[in-house]
């Protein structure tokens, strides 16, 4: 698939070895990194090769140094290992700064196009995926993969050159003593696949707790006043603690797993220093080895020791790692459902004609909408009225694409919905709603929405259509205050307002108005909706409304029961033919007065 402004990302199977990690990485993010990565590389081959030099000088500095009494040779040798640290240093930093640059951008290429990705999927995924969920996706297992990554290229690039060095030495020094070191390899076999799986196993288990724990996350802090009003804190509160102790077991399960082969190692290590102390000792006991041949060997086992640690760690750490990618994979993997068409229509001018023929849907065994037509002329302006559940929503979802019908036409201007492109398509309305979606920034930010053409003037003109000025004075920073999470500073009225603005700004030829008056007091209500009649001049417009009340001046009211339209006209001939919306009014009269 191809992300706009975002890593081109094909998706395949998680990754089992290393070599397939690389690929997965490589390809899908690296390469665009590759000539800082080449220089870290070559930094930390440097810095790996150090460490064979060190113990290769330990021989002349015991056997010419300590044992013959050589003073030049002193200085040679002291000079050679002051060289070797001072260069080891440099190169250590340099790599570090550069692979911490390509971790991190990595990482923020991965998150972009997982953000890309999840906007561009349907409602029906956004459904079934919490937000919680989700979020952990983008945060924890790409912080996961991020780390994994660092240590597996530095444990390739620096780790691998070192023990390769080392164990050069080793060999120059004596190919037996080097077989001997290594005879505990055969009992890391075994042992080191079951912990593999072992570690898979509890870090995929560990990932899908960190994805509940983030969806409980979500809940808690969106419904807090519920929560408060309810007295639900020590439940929600023993519902959190119980997800922490779930993860603290699989956790502690995969650092037991991740730590099983250094732990090996170690014991592998050990077994061989035994072997070559005692062959070794009787050798330099003989006089057939110098104490210098020794040291230095030791030196160069020793000196392998934590990079074959870190080596070895490498294994578990990429197993915990899979299970993110296996994730991540998921994501990238899933179908768009909603495209756009290979041969785009233009876009209609002015405010179109808007008509729904004969259209079903369903979700998977449930139908929602059961042959409905409606039609919308030209600057009209059509009330959909009905029962919950009877398809309004999912009448404007149609409209802007959130979904697709199953059968039917759904057109604006006589072009029909699946030949515009998405943008194209969305750019004809602006929507104002019940939940007036508000982002936690400024107000100034909340109406132009990132938009740099709108001249002061205009914003104005804006303001004071939409009844904003009568509030802002009241405001500590007027329009530069901020709205707060989910416009959590405003009242109800306010925010709707604030929605009216952004609509006005956006100049669209259709206006698409669901439930937007009726969480209001009358105050608020009276003054919200003198600012959508203004708003809807000039526009189609089609409106949601439970308070018939409000749509009675509409040029034709919908009426929809159950997925299907059962009568339209106007409100008076409505009400003089009697049947369902009549029965509505009568309600609504009755339970107002």
């Amino acid at each position: 698939m191809t992300l706009t402004n975002t890593p081109d990302v094909t998706p395949a199977p998680a990754p089992q070895t290393v070599r397939a990690l690389l690929a997965w990485l490589w390809r899908g993010f690296l390469h665009r990194h590759k000539g800082t990565l080449g220089a870290a590389l070559v930094f930390m081959v440097i810095e790996g090769s150090m460490l064979g030099l060190i113990s290769y000088l330990i021989k002349p500095m015991f056997d010419d140094v300590f044992v013959a009494g050589n003073i030049g040779m002193l200085w040679t040798v002291g000079g050679g290992i002051l060289v070797i640290f001072a260069v080891r240093a440099v190169t250590s930093v340099l790599q570090r700064v550069l692979m911490t640059r390509v971790q991190q951008r990595m990482a923020a290429d991965l998150r972009t196009g997982l953000v890309d990705k999840l906007m561009r999927l349907d409602s029906a995924f956004h459904q079934k995926n919490p937000p919680g969920y989700l979020i952990e996706r983008v945060q924890g297992d790409v912080e996961s993969i991020g780390l994994v990554w660092n240590q597996l290229a530095t444990g390739l690039g620096r780790d691998v050159v070192s023990v390769i060095a080392l164990f050069g030495v080793a060999l120059w020094i004596d190919w037996l003593w080097t077989v001997l070191a290594l005879l505990g390899i055969p009992l890391l076999i075994l042992p080191s696949l079951l912990a593999q799986g072992f570690v898979r196993r509890r870090a995929r288990a560990a990932r899908e707790v960190a994805g509940r724990m983030s969806i409980r996350l979500d809940e808690i802090f969106h419904g807090i006043a519920p929560i408060k009003l309810n007295r639900l804190e020590r439940y929600q509160s023993d519902r959190y603690r119980s997800l922490t102790e779930e993860r603290v077991r699989s956790e502690v399960g995969s650092a037991f797993g991740q730590a099983l082969i250094p732990a090996l190692i170690d014991i592998m290590t050990g077994i061989g220093f035994l072997c070559v102390l005692y062959f070794g000792g009787l050798q330099i006991i003989s006089g057939d080895k110098t104490v210098g041949d020794f040291m230095a060997f030791f030196t160069a086992m020793a000196l392998s020791f934590d990079p074959l640690r870190r080596l070895g760690n490498l294994s578990g750490q990429m197993q915990a790692a899979s299970a993110s990618i296996e994730r991540i994979n998921g994501v990238f993997a899933e179908p768009v459902a909603l495209k756009d068409p290979a041969r785009a229509l233009p876009a209609p001018v002015g405010a179109p004609e808007i008509a729904l023929r004969d259209v079903t849907l369903s979700y998977g065994d449930q139908t929602v909408l059961r042959g409905v037509t409606v039609t919308a002329g030209g600057g009209q302006t059509v009330a959909l009225v009905g029962a919950s559940g009877a398809g309004k929503s999912t009448v404007f979802n149609l409209l802007t694409r959130l979904v697709d019908a199953d059968s039917g036409a759904v057109t604006i201007g006589g072009v029909d919905t699946t030949d515009l492109t998405l943008s194209d398509l969305r750019g004809l309305f602006s929507v104002v709603s019940q939940d007036a979606a508000l982002f936690d920034d400024t107000l100034r930010e909340n109406i132009l929405l990132g938009r740099t053409d709108i001249t002061e003037e205009r914003l104005q003109q804006v303001l004071d259509a939409a009844h904003v000025t009568e509030f802002l004075p009241k405001l500590p920073k007027g329009l530069d205050s901020p709205a707060g999470p989910r416009g959590s500073n405003l009242s109800g009225g306010q925010r709707q307002r604030i929605a009216i603005a952004r609509a006005l700004l956006r100049d669209t030829p259709v206006l698409l108005l669901d439930e937007a008056t009726s969480a209001l007091d009358t105050r608020s209500e009276a003054v919200v909706q003198e600012a959508l009649e203004t708003l809807s001049k000039g526009r189609t417009t089609l409106v949601i409304a439970h308070r018939l009340s409000t749509v009675r001046d509409a040029d034709k009211i919908v009426v929809m029961d159950r997925g299907r339209v059962v009568d339209e006209g106007t409100h008076d001939a409505l009400l003089a033919r009697g049947g369902h919306y009549a029965d509505l009014y009568r309600m609504q009269f009755r339970d107002d007065a």
